[in-house]
This record gives C-alpha cells, sequence and structure tokens, in this order.
C-alpha cells in the first residue's frame, strides 16, 4: 500500500466524518447499505424478474452475476489482498452498523451492486439511472459509514463493471 493512497483514502474519511457527517445522511447510508447487505435488493430484482415468464431470463442473468461477483471479491480478492479495514486502522472512528469481519479491498458492495447494475442497465436500458444511483449509493454509504476506503469502494466498482461486461459478452448479448 503506498503511502499516497493511504493519505488519500484517511483525507476522504476524515473529510467526511468531519463535515458530511449528520442525523440525517446517518439514515440515509444506514439504508442504503442494507439494501446492499447479501445483494438484498438485487436479489430483490431477480425474485421479481423470475416471477414474471418474459423476464425469467434476466433474473437467472442477475443471479448469477450477483453470484459470479461474489465469488470474485469476497473468495477470491479480499482473501488475497488481505486489507485491514478503516475502523481497525483509524481508531476515532464511529461505527453506525456492525462491523463486518472480511477484509476490506474490493468493497463487496460495490463490487456486486455495479455487477448486476451493469447488467441490469443493458436488459432494461430505461432503468439505467436508477440502477446504476442505486449502486452508487450503497457504494458511497461503504466509505460514509468507515467500513471501506474510497480505493476499495472504486476497486469495486471497477471489478464489478469489469464482471458486468464480461457476463454479457459470454452471454453473447446483443
Amino acid at each position: 500500500m503506498t503511502v499516497l493512497v493511504r493519505k488519500f483514502d484517511v483525507f476522504i474519511m476524515l473529510f467526511i466524518n468531519k463535515y458530511l457527517r449528520n442525523k440525517y445522511l446517518d439514515i440515509f447510508m444506514c439504508i442504503m447499505t442494507k439494501l446492499g447487505n447479501m445483494g438484498a435488493v438485487w436479489i430483490a430484482i431477480a425474485i421479481y424478474s423470475l416471477m414474471d415468464k418474459q423476464y425469467r431470463y434476466e433474473g437467472k442473468v442477475v443471479l448469477s452475476t450477483l453470484i459470479i461477483s461474489t465469488i470474485i471479491g469476497e473468495g477470491v480478492l479480499k482473501n488475497l489482498i488481505k486489507r485491514s479495514r478503516p475502523f481497525d486502522a483509524e481508531k476515532n472512528v464511529k461505527l453506525l452498523i456492525t462491523k463486518p469481519i472480511s477484509y476490506s479491498f474490493p468493497s463487496g458492495h460495490a463490487l456486486s451492486s455495479f455487477a448486476v447494475a451493469g447488467v441490469l442497465s443493458v436488459y432494461f436500458a430505461k432503468y439505467e439511472l436508477i440502477f446504476i444511483g442505486l449502486a452508487f449509493f450503497i457504494a458511497i454509504s461503504r466509505i460514509y459509514l468507515c467500513v471501506h476506503y474510497t480505493t476499495d469502494v472504486i476497486g469495486g466498482i471497477a471489478i464489478g463493471l469489469i464482471c458486468s461486461k464480461f457476463i454479457l459478452v459470454v452471454l453473447n448479448f446483443k
């Protein structure tokens, strides 16, 4: 971990804690993170799609994307990189949610959210802003809540988008 990246991550975290934290954003960000917990919102969308014969294929693709992105992020990358969480490294951090027990890089919430949002945006283009917006707020909530560094989230977003493109290429989406 380079010193420059560490300084950037700590600066962003301290800036958020000092200038942006308030009771309204605390509530909003906790809700956003809960939507991303275990891919809850994406699973709900997949189940809804699976129940409609017209969108059953898309529901299967969403579930597959969620599983693949989780294996890549939680199963492989976090265990290879083993980056500690901000609340472990910075002792003046006040957590508003339960401490996650896995490693920090990449953000699993950001990775899976952007992987699924990327796929959904292709299949349901008219809702693209909603999917990407939801993924964005889920990802940002992780920084706001001090459970990820900014670079964890940026890495998660990038890997998630690569995952979605890969899945679409493998499925030969036209």
